[in-house]
C-alpha cells in the first residue's frame, strides 16, 4: 500500500493517477496508523511552507514522518519540508536534511517562481536514477530551492545551482513534478515504487 499524506497540497490527484498508470494503488490519508504500515510514502505539497507545517502539527504527523523507515519521498514543496528551515516566514521544516532551504531573486532574464524544463545533472549513482539518462529534463514549478549538499543525487540550474533530487537512506525528494515530467519522471516514479520496504 501506498500513502500518500495529505498535507493540503494542491497536486495530490495528479500523483494518485501517475502512480496508477503504473499500476500501483494509492490512498490519500492523515492517519498516522496508516502512514506507518504503508509500504512507501509520499509527501506531496504544492503552496506555502508554513501551512504545510501547520496541517502536519495539527494531524500530529511530524513526529511519525521522521521516524518512518520505508521509502519516503516528497515532492516539490514536499522535498522541501525534508529540509531544516524556510526562508518563507523562517519556518521550521522536519529537519532529515541538515540544510536550510533558499529564495530565488529575481534578475533580469529570471524570473520568480521557476516554470519549465530543466535538465538533471546526476551527482551520485541513486536506485532513483536508474534508467534516467545524463541531462533528461523535467518539470519544476517553484520559488524555493535547497542548496546542493552531499545529499543531492542530482543537481540543476536557475540561476543558482540546486537541488532536483535528495536522497539519504530511506527518505528521498524530487523538486520537480514527476508526475508532470513525462517518461522521465515515470520512470523515477517506477524506480520509487520498486524499492525494498
Amino acid at each position: 500500500m501506498i500513502a500518500i499524506i495529505d498535507s493540503g497540497g494542491a497536486n495530490i490527484a495528479s500523483v494518485q493517477f501517475a502512480l496508477e498508470r503504473l499500476g500501483a494503488e494509492s490512498v490519500l490519508t492523515k492517519d498516522v496508523k496508516m502512514i506507518q504500515s504503508a509500504d512507501k510514502v509520499l509527501l506531496p505539497g504544492v503552496g506555502a511552507a508554513p501551512i504545510a507545517m501547520q496541517n502536519l502539527a495539527e494531524y500530529e504527523l511530524i513526529d511519525c514522518i521522521r521516524g518512518l523507515t520505508q521509502p519516503v519521498m516528497g515532492i516539490c514543496l514536499g522535498m522541501q519540508l525534508l529540509f531544516a528551515v524556510s526562508p518563507e516566514g523562517n519556518t521550521p521544516l522536519l529537519g532529515i536534511f541538515d540544510a536550510d532551504c533558499e529564495t530565488f531573486a529575481p534578475t533580469q532574464g529570471r524570473s520568480v517562481p521557476h516554470m519549465g524544463w530543466n535538465r538533471l545533472a546526476k551527482q551520485q549513482d541513486h536506485p532513483l536514477l536508474a534508467g534516467v539518462d545524463e541531462g533528461a529534463h523535467v518539470y519544476f514549478v517553484h520559488s524555493y530551492f535547497a542548496p546542493v549538499t552531499a545529499q543531492t543525487i542530482a543537481a540543476t540550474n536557475y540561476g543558482d545551482d540546486f537541488t532536483a533530487i535528495v536522497a539519504e537512506n530511506n527518505f528521498m525528494g524530487c523538486q520537480f513534478h514527476p508526475e508532470r515530467s513525462g517518461p522521465v519522471g515515470a520512470q523515477i516514479l517506477r524506480n520509487f515504487l520498486e524499492m525494498p520496504s
